[in-house]
């Protein structure tokens, strides 16, 4: 028989999560997909926001703060990948129950360590998304450590469809040479 080896969710940070307000929010945001990539498709993964365990939608309030997320992940690489082309998409999000940590100091009282916060060590912020999605908040409002804007975490399992909406898809694919140009 296979053991469970998730360690047991931290009933401190439990709590404090749960003192926070489930917010609802309707909101403007940005996204950076792959060319291919339904941008409004959610999907687990090792992230600064996600175990593993649930889908997350990841996205931005401002456009910049999508593409430097998507371009620090790309910068990570040995190789800048140069092939896949990358699109920005605008799209509207309805949450119900949204967890908002608007800026860094509230993180560094939620345990995260702020001198490695752009680390990828993302342990911290992993448990505490953990928790959210625990106590049934449906989104996340959290400060980008790329850009000077907040993201939006979308807990796509807490979502319907009805929730996400599509506005506009820019028609030519993100220019990372000039990206990368701009921000040196």
């Amino acid at each position: 028989m296979a053991r469970d080896r998730r360690k047991p969710r931290d009933l401190g940070l439990l709590d404090a999560l749960d003192a926070f307000p489930r917010e609802p929010v309707r909101q403007k945001v940005w996204r950076a997909a792959r060319e291919g990539r339904d941008p409004l498709i959610g999907a687990a993964s090792r992230s600064r926001w996600c175990n593993g365990a649930f889908d997350v939608l990841y996205t931005s309030l401002e456009r910049e703060g999508s593409m430097s997320e998507v371009f620090a992940l790309l910068s990570s690489q040995p190789v800048f990948p140069s092939k896949p082309r990358w699109f920005l998409h605008r799209m509207i999000a309805q949450c119900r129950r949204v967890l908002r940590i608007s800026d860094l100091s509230l993180l560094g009282k939620l345990g995260v360590d702020m001198s490695g916060l752009r680390s990828r060590d993302y342990s911290k912020t992993q448990e505490i998304a953990d928790a959210a999605f625990f106590l049934d908040f449906d989104a996340m409002l959290v400060p980008s450590v790329r850009w000077s804007c907040l993201n939006f975490v979308l807990f796509t399992d807490k979502l319907s469809p009805s929730d996400l909406m599509l506005q506009a898809s820019e028609p030519d694919p993100i220019d990372w040479p000039h990206w990368k140009a701009i921000r040196t």
